[in-house]
């Protein structure tokens, strides 16, 4: 599967639009992390555990996202954007959506 955030792959024609894919998940924060998070903006510097919690959230959007494109046939994605949003106090959803497609 190819994946790109570009609207076309120079030199490959788009054969098939099959339309928008998208994949999600919602984390929340472990208290452990969340506080030692706190402890963390005392003296600053980054939040190792929450961009690792995020990276993955990431990776498991796109994958879903991959999953959904498979299932109808796509062999790339394109204009892959991600987005995220608060579900609620200490949970998050990350959405990654792009347009599958079949190139030749």
């Amino acid at each position: 599967m190819l994946l790109s955030n570009l609207e076309v792959i120079p030199g490959r024609r788009i054969r098939q639009h099959l339309g928008m894919v998208q994949g999600s998940t919602v984390r929340a924060k472990h208290f452990g992390r969340d506080l030692f998070a706190s402890l963390k903006n005392v003296v600053g510097g980054e939040l190792k555990a929450y961009t690792e919690l995020m990276q993955e959230a990431r990776q498991q959007a796109t994958d879903r996202m991959v999953e959904q494109a498979e299932a109808i046939g796509a062999n790339a994605i394109l204009n892959i954007r991600y987005t995220t949003a608060s579900i609620t106090a200490g949970a998050a959803e990350i959405l990654a959506y792009g347009t599958a497609v079949v190139l030749e």
